[in-house]
Parts: structure tokens; sequence; C-alpha cells
């Protein structure tokens, strides 16, 4: 028996080397080794940061893959489907936008096809209105968006329609063309992510936008006078509540001031009133207790009242004769001074 190290693997090196000469005598060193390469080739994936890969096996799904680089069985026992979880992805109604070369403009066109059934929506009030929106999404769940359903973009599309014309349906035309339009997003991007939530599609609605909405084009002159016509009445309402809000407080301010007037004279009587009753009452407690003398100090009250009233007052006594040439002679000194 040889001892020598190098012996074993020269001998491994050596059956090698026999085994790939009968093949290639045989013709068959070729073919193997193609289908090993493609063995090889086959067994791995890439996945890019932006994307989430289904693995397939024989028809079955196994799991679901994350960014980077993954092994799977080759020759198509297991298959990678990826899919874009995180680029938002657009549906558009009532137009289309679309590039006609790389890094031009985006075209907008509303004439494609019959759009009209798309855009054309009754109103709350029975009008018609011609409502463009877009709904932006993206997969949450790659499995689910694969597996749950046939043709999810068609089911997006359905539902977003169903679901705008249920909340239009629900406005005013004069809201849904001027001061409701973001309001109107809002719930319907809502009530969509609930409808699809219960599909269990694995679709994340993120953003319902209204493009452009007007009056249908075959009345839209006539809309415009009817805009031109309320636009005019309010403008006329407008002028008649600032007259009104200038008139009316002002009467009712002269009305409260006559009023607090009227009230203040009433107050003033009655406490003028209650006060000479209070006297009075006080008076007579005084002459039921001295009659006499609370009937002369009366007296001498009163003819205080009447005298105060004279600029010039003679006291004559009664037994006193002949005051007429007095009285005369008085008139006289009067008038000459």
């Amino acid at each position: 028996m040889r001892h020598d190290p190098n012996y074993h693997k020269n001998e491994i090196e050596k059956k090698i080397l026999e085994f790939f000469n009968k093949f290639s005598k045989g013709g068959m060193f070729l073919p193997i080794l193609f289908l090993v390469g493609i063995g090889i080739y086959g067994s791995f994936y890439t996945v890019e940061p932006d994307e989430e890969a289904v693995i397939i096996r024989l028809g079955k799904y196994t799991t679901t893959a994350s960014p980077g680089l993954h092994f799977k069985l080759p020759f198509g026992i297991d298959k990678a489907v990826k899919i874009q979880t995180t680029k938002i992805h657009q549906a558009e109604f009532g137009f289309r936008t679309s590039n006609v070369s790389l890094g031009s403009r985006t075209q907008y066109d509303k004439n494609r096809g019959n759009l009209e059934s798309e855009s054309l929506m009754l109103t709350g009030d029975l009008n018609v209105a011609d409502v463009e929106w877009v709904v932006q999404y993206k997969i949450s769940d790659p499995y689910k968006y694969l597996f749950a359903a046939a043709n999810p973009i068609q089911n997006i599309r359905d539902v977003s329609e169903s679901i705008m014309r249920r909340v239009v349906g629900d406005q005013l035309v004069n809201d849904v063309l001027t001061t409701g339009r973001a309001s109107i997003a809002s719930e319907a991007r809502e009530l969509m992510q609930g409808v699809i939530d219960r599909y269990d599609i694995g679709i994340l609605i993120t953003t319902v936008k209204l493009q452009d909405v007007n009056p249908p084009d075959r009345v839209k002159a006539s809309f415009n006078e009817v805009n031109a016509a309320k636009q005019e009445q309010e403008k006329m309402i407008n002028q008649a509540e600032k007259r009104y809000n200038k008139i009316i407080p002002e009467a009712r301010g002269k009305s409260e001031e006559q009023v607090s007037t009227a009230e203040g004279y009433a107050e003033a009587i009655i406490n003028k009133a209650k006060g000479d009753a209070s006297r009075f009452s006080q008076v007579l407690k005084e002459y039921k207790r001295f009659p006499k003398i609370t009937r002369k100090r009366m007296y001498l009250e009163a003819m205080e009242g009447v005298f105060r009233k004279f600029d010039k007052l003679t006291i004559v006594d009664s037994k006193v004769k002949g005051l007429l040439p007095i009285f005369q002679k008085s008139m006289q000194e009067v008038k000459s001074e």
C-alpha cells in the first residue's frame, strides 16, 4: 500500500477525467454540462428593493420572498412571480393619459373610446355632472393580489366607479362643481377601501382625487346662464341683508332706548308715589298722636308753600279801615319805579 499523500488526490483526478472522457466519447458531455449550467442559473433569483416575490412550487403557493438574493428549485419546479409592492399605480376615469415618447409631456385624451359612460353622473338634485377622477393604489399583499381575485385591476375600476356614483349622487351639483370636491374624494376613498377590504384582494387605496368636474358640454351654456342668475340672486340677497343689518339694529336700538326711558320714568313715578304714601303714613301717625299740633304744622307748611309763590306780600290787620287809598298809592309807587 502506498503512503504518498498525493496518491489519493491523483487517483480522484484520474477517475474524474475518465468519467468525462467516457461521456465525451459517447457525445453526452455537452448536454449534461448544458443542463448543469441551466440548473445553476435557474436556482437563484433577485428581488429588487421595490418588489416582493411570490414563490409557487408545482403550482402551489409556498412563501413570499422579500428583497434580496434567494435560492429556488430549478427546472420550473419553483416559480418566482415578482410584484412591485411600493410602486403607486393609477387608474383613470373619464380620461386617459399617455406618453408619446420617453421624456415627452403627458398627453391628455378624453376622446378615446366611450369615456363619457364613466364620467357622466347624476347628482342629488337631479342634475348631470361630468366627473373625472383618478384612483392611486399599491399592492399591499402580493399573494392575495395574485390569487384572491381573477382580475383585481378590473375589480378596482368597478368598485371605484360604483362608489363615486354613490357619493356624487348624495351631493348637490353646485357642491360637486365647487366646494364639495375635497370631501367627496375623501369619502369615496374610505368607502372604496372598505369594499376592497371585504373582497380581501391585497390592495391599499392611497389617494382618490377629482381631476376635472364640469357640466356636460351639451348643457354647459345653459348651466352657465343658471349660475349667472344664481350669482345675481345672491348679490341681491346680500344687498338686502346689508340694508336689513343696517336698519333693523338701529330701529331696535331706538325702541330699546324708548322702552328704557319709559321704564325709568315709570320707576321714578312709582318711587315718588311710594315716598308720598310713606310720608302721608308718617303724618297720619303723628296726627293721631297730636292732632292740634300736627294740624297747625300742616297749615303753616301749606301757607308757606302758597306764599312762596308771591314776589311781594302785604299782610294787613283785619281791624284796619280805609285801606283802598293806601293800596292805590302803593300801586302808583310801583309803576313809577
